[in-house]
């Protein structure tokens, strides 16, 4: 061999292997991008919470995506095309629509359900909750106490309760499922409901109407999106009627709702976190169980109490985990 042909054959040794490291180091700095699809305007920050906690930062070692529809159903299909076409590495869902979105979107962009209100194998989301057997796993807030709890802690914090008017989306998946877990929970309680369809926003107010003419004793609202985003119109038509209202998230008794119960919402999130870092270092949705809720918490809002002239039992108070004066 030659001098020439040998000093050549360094040389591109060298270059190639000077090139290398700046390949891998190229690679290794690819940062995830993550989409987060919302059915209303809820704040992500618990999930932004979860992933700080593990190490990510976002706009630093990972980016979101942040997608609302604004209580709008007919946009997510819309939005959930449009993170698909980012080709983020992951999608979390917050609201059963919201996932049912991403799923027709995708069948191969992992899905994680941060907040889910229903069973995610009637909803053909997962084949089981040992083994979600596709591209979607992540969290459910379906608990079937659930309905009865609500009835039973409105009852007691309003012991003069004989009948709950009863708003619910009939837009919404998983809407019928807990009218019929209430049904059965009022009936057990012998509580009378007045049950009441809505649909959209501007159904509302002849919602509203239907509740004053019956002249129910309280008020219970089913999670669903389009409600928890006119949460602030259902508050004050409560405490207008003086109703005792239980609500499913603690935004509500944040803004002023009577009482929420149900599960940590926040603890969901940021539990979701967890899924999309072990889905980020390889592991697959389809290996990852889906799980149930395992915190619950119990808000009294006492000025919102005191406006509509109840008193709340001190027992019912010892058994709030939170109480807003």
């Amino acid at each position: 061999m030659s001098i020439r042909v040998v000093v050549f054959v360094c040389l591109l040794t060298a270059a190639l292997l000077s090139i290398a490291p700046s390949v891998e180091a190229q690679q290794q700095s690819k940062i995830p991008r993550i989409g987060f699809l919302s059915v209303s305007p809820a704040s992500g920050s618990d999930f932004l919470e979860g992933l700080r906690e593990i190490g990510y930062m976002d706009r630093k070692n990972i980016i979101i995506e942040h997608r609302s529809a604004e209580g709008k159903f007919e946009r997510l299909p819309g939005l959930a095309a449009e993170l698909v076409k980012l080709k983020v590495d992951v999608v979390v869902t917050r609201g059963t629509a919201a996932a049912s979105a991403a799923k027709q979107a995708t069948q191969t962009i992992p899905i994680v359900m941060a907040i889910l209100g229903g069973d995610p194998v009637k909803l053909g989301l997962v084949t089981s909750f040992a083994r979600p057997g596709g591209n979607v796993t992540g969290l459910t807030l379906q608990s079937p106490e659930l309905s009865g709890k609500r009835l039973e802690l409105l009852k007691d914090a309003a012991p003069k309760t004989t009948s709950v008017a009863v708003i619910w989306n009939g837009a919404s998946p998983q809407g019928a499922g807990f009218v019929q877990e209430t049904k059965g929970a009022a009936q057990s309680l012998g509580l009378l409901l007045q049950i009441i369809e809505v649909h959209n926003p501007t159904d509302l107010d002849v919602a509203f109407k239907a509740v004053t003419s019956a002249r129910p004793s309280a008020l219970l609202t089913l999670a669903d999106g389009m409600l928890f985003s006119n949460r602030a119109r259902i508050i004050e038509f409560a405490v207008r009627s003086r109703l005792p209202a239980m609500f499913p998230e603690r935004e509500f008794a944040e803004a002023g709702g009577f009482m929420v119960y149900g599960p940590d919402i926040a603890w969901n999130l940021r539990r979701a976190a967890w899924y999309v870092d072990r889905i980020l270092k390889g592991a697959k949705p389809a290996d990852l169980p889906v799980e149930q809720p395992r915190k619950f918490e119990f808000i009294i809002n006492l000025k919102t109490a005191k406006q509509i002239g109840l008193t709340i039992p001190p027992n019912v108070l010892a058994r709030a985990d939170r109480v807003i004066r």
